[in-house]
């Protein structure tokens, strides 16, 4: 392959392409600022549901925990250090062929015999020097040892590394945009499970009120002759397993708050509690979305795809950094000016200005062209490298789409199906209670019901946690969300 610098009509480095807006901005807009009343949980419900009588308990919606991890997360704020690092690196590849400055002195004293070049003859000298100013390592009339205005470079180097580094800092951009994703991705997933493990608390603590009333219901009819002292019993290991059900839950609560606040870089020691007051099913994705046109929209707006372009862009000039390195000189530039003194034995008799300047270019073959063939070698195997990583990026996108796309159809049609198993488990436990207070059964009877309307709820919970998580992941999946049609309606701007 020729060097690019022999074709004619050569474009500039493509552009940077502006990154991703904020995440967190959009879905804060969709979701919206939540109200006075829905803004947090009552303090004794707050505090029923992280187990802390004391109610010492901090709200937070899920546009919050966005906002804070789009301004505090270490990761996010990591990844925007490496594209000042890498704006930095462009900055240094662009003044490659500027020169240094330096400045000094040397003192040098001879005494002794030196061969004269010309006639090999040894002559006794004694002589001393001096110098100040641009540069150092001034003696007799050699060329400074330090110039005082140097460069060193390849004529390869300062032209292909700024070209090649910027590719790199769109990259870099693009990875930062991922990295925020990311993260936010994990913020929206472990908020939803915040919500589910309050829900979970609710329900455990409306068990544990049933199985206490169960139990005093069959303790009485004990008592009173008209039941069995072992349904008294199996009462009370009820309760006791409802007990253990509401610790766990409170467990659960506690580990998820401090995860999220890990996200968040919140003190772990805080307890957080979501201001909403149930898990709503979200459709920040339409259900009836074909398939395909969420596959190309993925491959289109992830940002994990705009930095494989921007890789391979990067592999592309370096490539041309090594077809074009045996055409271009390597060049060395040095200029000294200073005051320079000397005389004979340890006297300086004489003095003044001195000027030194020295303008060399050569060219190079490594290695008998042995090195020049390797070198190319291996640039267009990292090039390809970075195509075959940027195809199998593709294939990942594409999959997890799909993968995200038949969770959330799936995980949406369990939600209708448990709905209706919470009505009926309900319904069920109304009749028998109302069996009981007409002495028409046992309080024992109960206990199915009870089981049967706690594992409903439950399960009904963790559905619409699952569809919901689902669909933060197909949002990310797809790498920029479409707008909800009533967006518009709203006021509320497109995001791109």
């Amino acid at each position: 392959m020729a060097c690019p610098l022999l074709r004619t009509g050569r474009k500039g480095a493509v552009g940077l392409i502006v990154a991703l807006g904020s995440w967190g901005l959009v879905v804060s807009a969709w979701f919206g600022t939540p109200s006075a009343a829905t803004a947090a949980p009552p303090d004794n419900a707050a505090g029923a549901a992280t187990g802390n009588p004391a109610g010492d308990v901090y709200p937070i919606d899920l546009p919050t925990a966005l906002r804070l991890a789009n301004a505090e997360n270490l990761q996010i704020a990591l990844a925007r250090e490496q594209i000042r690092q890498a704006w930095a690196q462009l900055d240094r590849a662009q003044v490659l062929w500027l020169p240094s400055l330096r400045a000094g002195m040397n003192y040098d004293k001879h005494e002794g015999f030196v061969q004269r070049g010309s006639t090999g003859v040894m002559t006794e000298v004694s002589r001393d020097c001096f110098y100040a100013g641009a540069g150092a390592g001034v003696v007799e009339t050699g060329t400074p040892a330090v110039p005082g205005v140097y460069a060193n470079f390849q004529m390869a180097d300062a032209i292909f590394q700024p070209l090649a580094a910027r590719q790199a800092v769109g990259a870099q951009q693009w990875a930062a945009t991922a990295v925020t994703n990311d993260i936010l991705l994990q913020v929206s997933q472990s908020y939803s499970k915040l919500l589910q493990a309050a829900g979970d608390v609710v329900i455990a603590l409306d068990a544990q009120r049933d199985a206490e009333e169960l139990a005093v219901l069959t303790k009485n009819y004990a008592s009173s002759g008209q039941g069995l002292q072992s349904d008294a019993d199996r009462a009370r290991t009820e309760l006791a397993i409802r007990r253990n059900d509401v610790i766990r839950a409170q467990e659960t609560l506690g580990v998820v708050s401090t995860r999220l606040a890990e996200l968040l870089r919140l003190d772990p020691r805080v307890k957080l509690a979501p201001s909403d007051p149930s898990v709503v099913p979200l459709e920040l994705v339409k259900l009836n979305s074909p398939v395909g046109d969420l596959i190309s929209q993925g491959l289109t707006c992830r940002p994990e795809l705009s930095e494989a372009r921007y890789l391979v862009g990067v592999a592309v000039e370096r490539m041309h950094r090594e077809q074009c390195a045996i055409l271009l000189p390597s060049v060395i530039l040095g200029a000294s000016y200073g005051d320079f003194a000397g005389g004979v034995g340890s006297g300086f008799d004489n003095s003044g200005g001195r000027l030194e300047t020295d303008v060399i270019a050569f060219w190079e073959i490594r290695n008998l062209g042995l090195g020049e063939r390797a070198a190319r070698a291996e640039a267009r195997s990292v090039l390809q490298q970075a195509h075959i990583s940027q195809v199998a990026m593709m294939d990942r996108v594409a999959r997890q789409v799909t993968e995200a796309q038949i969770q959330v159809v799936n995980r949406a049609r369990e939600i209708p199906t448990l709905q209706e198993a919470v009505v009926s488990a309900t319904a069920s436990q109304k009749r028998n209670l109302q069996r009981i207070r007409e002495v028409q059964g046992l309080p024992i009877e109960v206990i199915q019901s009870n089981q049967a309307l706690a594992l409903a709820r439950s399960e009904h919970l963790r559905a619409l946690s699952d569809y919901n998580s689902a669909q933060f992941q197909l949002y990310w999946a797809v790498g920029w969300p479409p707008r909800p049609a009533d967006a518009a309606v709203m006021g509320i701007p497109d995001a791109r």
